[in-house]
């Protein structure tokens, strides 16, 4: 694991020698996504604004695949999902819905190619200086969750100003899972309440489902409703693996550069249809 980035061995440009062509390719393939978004700019008539989650979580995967179909190296899937993901986040300021929550990089991404673990790294300094003033200007709060501490320098630093700038915006909570794991967040959560314990601070008694998530990264945020996974993939991937235990699970073959709002109003249709009765058995109706 990497904890600096050596910005000046990384020439993006270097490894698309068409890098005009393909840009023009990725412009091309928005068209029709950009058609179907401006349909939707409100509240499709048929959702109901009193049933809609209230905080959303997304595993966002497919950006490899899209690429490759479109004969892209893998890099530009990442750059296209960059412009998925704004557009998800202006749907739900759009719609109403107050929280979501993303899976950027877990903590087994590590393994990856190290070209592509730090192109990433670059991609999220270069989002977060670039889109800033956006969001202060739609009021969008952006935090960070996962073991920060273990990112680059520079990106920490970046990741640091964007959230104390955006601390008291109020129209979307946007929670970004960076080096992020289900497991590990729930270890240490167990750590510091083991570390309580032993200096007598509480009592093991006192532990219960309240108290332990105050140990987690999300205690600020209410548990996701609905957690929608895209390209098809059937797991979980270690995200959120104590907040999602009553969360609604949409799994979708569409690859994330092509989630666009029709897809997500899709995802919302099907949440809406479900019974949440959360172990329970509800009341026949007389």
């Amino acid at each position: 694991m990497r904890a600096t980035l050596n910005e000046t061995s990384i020439v993006i440009s270097s490894n698309f020698t068409t890098d005009v062509q393909l840009g023009w390719k990725i412009h091309l393939a928005s068209i029709d996504m950009t058609a179907k978004q401006l349909l939707l700019r409100d509240l499709p008539a048929d959702l109901d604004r009193e049933l809609l989650p209230k905080h959303v979580a997304v595993i966002m995967d497919g950006n490899g695949r899209w690429a490759k179909q479109h004969g892209l190296p893998r890099m530009m899937g990442h750059r296209r999902g960059v412009d998925t993901l704004k557009e998800l986040m202006r749907c739900c300021k759009d719609w109403g819905i107050p929280a979501l929550t993303v899976y950027a990089f877990s903590t087994e991404n590590w393994g990856r190619p190290a070209e592509e673990v730090d192109f990433l790294m670059m991609l999220f300094e270069k989002v977060l200086r670039r889109e800033l003033q956006e969001l202060i200007e739609e009021s969008v709060r952006i935090r960070f969750v996962g073991n920060l501490p273990a990112l680059p320098d520079s990106l920490q630093s970046e990741i640091a100003h964007a959230s104390d700038a955006t601390r008291h915006n109020h129209a979307l909570n946007f929670t970004v899972a960076t080096n992020y794991g289900g497991r590990q967040e729930i270890l240490q959560a167990c750590r510091s309440i083991a570390a309580r314990v032993k200096s007598g601070d509480i009592s093991i008694d006192e532990i219960d489902e309240r108290l332990f998530e105050q140990y987690l990264y999300t205690r600020e945020l209410c548990d996701p409703d609905l957690i929608i996974r895209t390209s098809g993939e059937m797991r979980i991937s270690n995200f959120l693996l104590w907040q999602i235990a009553y969360a609604e699970l949409y799994v979708t073959e569409t690859l994330w550069p092509e989630f666009d709002r029709s897809a997500f109003y899709q995802a919302l249709v099907s949440y809406q249809k479900r019974d949440r009765r959360y172990g329970k058995i509800q009341p026949k109706k007389s």
